[in-house]
């Protein structure tokens, strides 16, 4: 029985008159009358400790304070902070004599609480010993203010939003990670900071004789073009079906966390992750997949499988399956996923299969430049590198035969200009096969990876060869009689 609605003769009671929940004060939830996280003693602790010893002392600041006199609570200590800053940076000497008559000459002496707080200040640590633990106290208290504001930012709107939620709910992630990565993160650089660091670079490169500056993929051809996977690059491989282009990205995958012990995360939009799975361990055994889904295996097979199991039960891969994803859910799920585990590489199998939920798709064209956009820059945003399978004009399957080119990719105009690597698996044209399709299930047969655009290298061909019942790629010069079934 409801007793808060009063019968009336219409049959319903009058809604709108019966009692509801006491609705939620925001201001009781948020408690904005309370003062924001700060600690005064830690803010003089930094302050005395550079009037102590200005040396050593602002240019540790300088380097901690990334966002400035902003990471001060109190007013007085952002002025005062301002202007030491300001005498170091112009190599004046620093002491509470020369600051207070800098504060002077600026009519901001006794807006700072005069002479007798610059002295308060100075006396409040008997030396700069512990200048790091207050400067990390100050920066944490500063986060927390941030967490405040965008948190606040949030609730307002929310209650005003009119757009698309899962669009907020992407501006809500991305202002939450910029907060933390604000404690790791720098703006602009000097040109000699940048010059310092190419040398540094320069010197690796020559150190390490060769060896790859990325990823490896496990094809040497491959690596020798690309010098490995980088962080920040939008790799695509682009085939079209049945031509082993999941395999490819599964095969990288493989050999980046079963050699390399590197974390990679799968976003898996057509296959099921127990499929891929099965792939893998058949890929990594060298068992034929069509054998073991009909239930015809060898006895050989199975420690093979087994040996195959462990390896791949300990590696770092990570693999998400759900279907239907937008790219606002996708980066959403690659932050977490980045965060949670450290990945340092994603394979997106396969664009296409991807949608936008922005309103500005008005056609299939504009949403997957939405959706190639938003993968370019969340590589750029995680810097790691991100593969990205794509499918071809299905117009080239009229003319199987001929070379892929980059205007094959399926709406490929925004693709080609995000990516910084374009892959084409194709099959080479063989006289003896007029039909320049799909590799039959028993077949080794090549393939070629064409490299149709390198943002930082070259372009070319890498020949593979496809063993389609392992579902598993090799150097075209690998392939041995045992690789072949009979």
């Amino acid at each position: 029985m409801i007793d808060s609605v009063t019968e009336t003769a219409g049959g319903l009671a009058d809604l709108k008159q019966a009692r509801r929940r006491k609705p939620v004060d925001s201001a009781e939830v948020l408690k904005t009358d309370r003062l924001p996280p700060n600690s005064p003693e830690a803010e003089q602790g930094v302050l005395g400790c550079v009037l102590l010893s200005p040396t050593d002392c602002v240019g540790q600041c300088i380097e901690k304070f990334k966002a400035g006199p902003e990471v001060f609570y109190d007013l007085r200590h952002q002025t005062i902070y301002s202007v030491l800053v300001e005498m170091y940076d112009q190599r004046e000497a620093i002491d509470v004599i020369t600051v207070q008559q800098r504060l002077k000459d600026r009519q901001l002496l006794e807006q700072v609480g005069g002479i007798p707080y610059l002295n308060a200040v100075q006396d409040a640590v008997p030396s700069a010993a512990n200048l790091s633990y207050y400067a990390d106290i100050v920066q944490e208290k500063y986060l927390l203010r941030k967490m405040i504001q965008a948190c606040t930012s949030v609730v307002a709107k929310v209650y005003d939003y009119e757009g698309e939620v899962d669009v907020l709910m992407d501006e809500v992630e991305r202002d939450i990670l910029h907060i933390s990565e604000s404690r790791v993160q720098g703006g602009a650089q000097a040109a000699k900071q940048l010059v310092h660091k190419a040398i540094g670079t320069i010197e690796n490169y020559f150190s390490r004789q060769g060896t790859l500056g990325g990823l490896g993929t496990g094809f040497p051809d491959l690596d020798k073009m690309t010098d490995g996977l980088h962080g920040g690059e939008m790799i695509v491989i682009a085939a079209r079906p049945s031509m082993g282009k999941t395999s490819l990205a599964m095969n990288i995958a493989e050999q980046v966390v079963l050699q390399q012990k590197v974390p990679v995360g799968v976003f898996s939009l057509e296959m099921t992750s127990e499929a891929l799975v099965m792939r893998m361990l058949c890929s990594n055994a060298r068992v034929n997949l069509r054998n073991i889904r009909e239930g015809f295996m060898a006895e050989a097979d199975f420690p093979k499988l087994t040996s195959a199991a462990g390896r791949l039960s300990n590696a770092p891969l990570f693999i998400d399956d759900s279907p239907g994803l937008s790219i606002l859910q996708l980066r959403a799920r690659a932050r977490r996923m980045a965060q949670q585990y450290g990945i340092k590489l994603f394979v997106v199998d396969y664009l296409q299969l991807l949608h936008s939920t922005s309103r500005r798709a008005e056609n299939r064209q504009q949403e997957i430049a939405d959706i190639s956009n938003g993968i370019k820059a969340l590589a750029k945003e995680l810097n790691v590198p991100i593969i990205v399978l794509s499918q071809l004009n299905r117009e080239l399957e009229r003319d199987k035969n001929r070379k892929p080119r980059m205007s094959d990719l399926r709406e490929s105009g925004a693709i080609e200009q995000d990516a910084d690597l374009i892959g084409l698996l194709y099959k080479p044209r063989d006289d003896d096969d007029e039909t320049g399709g799909a590799p039959a299930d028993d077949e080794a047969v090549p393939v070629n990876l064409l490299i149709a655009k390198q943002r930082n290298g070259p372009t070319g061909e890498v020949n593979l060869t496809f063993l389609k019942s392992y579902t598993r790629f090799e150097s075209a010069a690998k392939v041995s009689d045992e690789d072949v079934p009979n």
